[in-house]
């Protein structure tokens, strides 16, 4: 296997003290002693709840061949005779070895932001370059001060392509992220109220969201979404972060790159695009219209890369939703169950309703919405809360089971018929949905991810299990 860093250049990058005889090198980098593998550093880093440092033996014993740990906490280790590079900061020092790695990256590199389908573009970006090259990408939502810095410091140097995702809840987040990062391609998917609460107003949101433009290289690009309201915001920010290439997508006619046709079924889309003079026709794998959308973004990013769009194409007609983000399960009884339990906010809401309408049950089935609280909207989550009841009137959802304290503001607008039930916490929740089920009943799970909706999700697959194929969650 080959390595990933030698431990002559990690001593270099992080201006470590080596400790003990130092192996050649390492194969990879962990921060979690429970998936480490063999033949990998160990970086003990002191997090909000835990401290990795209480974690060395674990990882030693998971096959961690080197050790970064803290000068503050060498004493308290005891008699480890696994090699150590001892740091001042052991984030510090995960930062600037990412900061060499991202220094002999030759690859091109692609960020990715936004209020609502950040994850799934990166993922989708994943999925289309592996059909023209080498990707690297951040592992589930690894989008923080130190997701970031982790999967940057993962990349191996040769790889052709990059994609990272940047995430953020308060202003200066972005900022530290992207430079580090440094993008040829910073992608903004959308602006929508999501951690409004850390905001006055949703302008704010896109301003803090622009930061991702600071970091772009020289000569790079800005991909802006043409179809959202802030657009004119993002473009007038790109300028002013000296971005020179700004590139459009969206359905608007003026988009650089224009949705010209599109067909939405119940399990995946058919599109028509134009892109610099060509038009592409395309499948892409993953029902809805927002799927669309970050397609687009995903085929302007592939054009700008400099991958072959025909392959690129091809491959989205292979794309499946992610857990939690849009995946279907064929359930026992024929139920079909959409979990989109992993983050919720107005936009997204508005998108689960819509591939839920979007989704025919077969005769007897019906259409049922399960719907938790959306979080960090602050003093906007009851407006927003009770604000979902006119997306849900005009669509044929027979049924809406509510769960979380600021669901009442919905259940409190909803028509009687429709109210399943509002119960206070999804474990109230579960036994009322399990037993409200019957065959072929199309149900979609959405709510922020806090709220706890994935084990809703467990409790369905188990309690109807699926018959034929395994198709358990990921």
């Amino acid at each position: 296997m080959s390595l990933l860093w030698t431990a002559r250049t990690m001593i270099e990058s992080m201006g470590g003290r080596p400790i003990g005889t130092l192996p050649a090198g390492i194969t990879g980098i962990s921060i979690d002693s429970r998936t480490l593998k063999p033949g990998e550093a160990f970086f003990a880093i002191k997090g909000d709840v835990h401290d990795g440092h209480d974690f060395v033996t674990s990882a030693i014993k998971a096959g961690a061949v080197l050790l970064v740990v803290a000068e503050s906490r060498l004493a308290g280790l005891g008699r480890i005779t696994t090699p150590m590079i001892v740091v001042d900061d052991v984030l510090a020092a995960l930062v600037k070895l990412a900061a060499a790695a991202r220094a002999r990256a030759k690859g091109k590199i692609i960020a990715v932001t936004g209020s609502a389908g950040k994850t799934t573009t990166k993922e989708a970006l994943r999925h289309v370059l592996s059909a023209v090259g080498s990707v690297h990408a951040s592992e589930k939502s690894f989008n923080n001060h130190w997701g970031v810095p982790l999967t940057l410091a993962r990349l191996p140097g040769e790889t052709d392509f990059a994609v990272f995702e940047i995430g953020m809840n308060h202003p200066d987040e972005i900022r530290p992220l992207v430079k580090l990062v440094r993008p040829h391609i910073a992608i903004i998917t959308l602006i929508a109220a999501a951690h409004l609460g850390h905001f006055r107003k949703i302008e704010e949101i896109a301003r803090a969201k622009a930061e991702i433009f600071e970091g772009i290289e020289p000569g790079g690009y800005a991909l802006v979404n043409r179809d959202d309201a802030q657009v004119k915001l993002l473009e007038k920010l790109a300028k002013a972060a000296g971005v020179s290439h700004i590139v459009s997508f969206g359905e608007h006619e003026r988009a650089h790159v224009r949705l010209l046709a599109c067909e939405l079924g119940g399990d995946h889309s058919e599109i028509a695009v134009g892109i610099g003079g060509e038009q592409i026709t395309a499948r892409v794998g993953a029902p809805g219209r927002h799927m669309v959308q970050n397609a687009l973004a995903v085929i302007g990013a592939a054009k700008l890369a400099g991958a072959d769009l025909g392959k690129v194409a091809a491959a989205l007609g292979h794309l499946q939703a992610e857990a939690g983000r849009g995946r279907r399960h064929h359930l026992g009884g024929g139920i079909m169950l959409i979990d989109e339990s992993y983050n919720a906010n107005p936009a997204s809401m508005k998108a689960a309703i819509d591939l839920l309408e979007r989704t025919e049950p077969p005769p007897g089935g019906r259409r049922i919405a399960v719907l938790g609280d959306m979080l960090e909207l602050g003093a906007h989550a009851e407006r927003l809360h009770a604000g979902l009841a006119d997306l849900i009137a005009p669509t044929k959802t027979d049924l809406v089971y509510l769960g979380g304290p600021e669901m009442a503001a919905l259940a409190a607008r909803l028509p009687p018929e429709r109210l399943g039930a509002c119960a206070a916490n999804v474990d109230e929740l579960k036994p009322i949905v399990l037993a409200a089920l019957r065959p072929g009943d199309v149900v979609v799970v959405k709510s922020s991810k806090g709220i706890g909706f994935s084990k809703l999700v467990d409790a369905l697959i188990k309690n109807f299990p699926v018959e034929g194929e395994s198709q358990r969650r990921a």
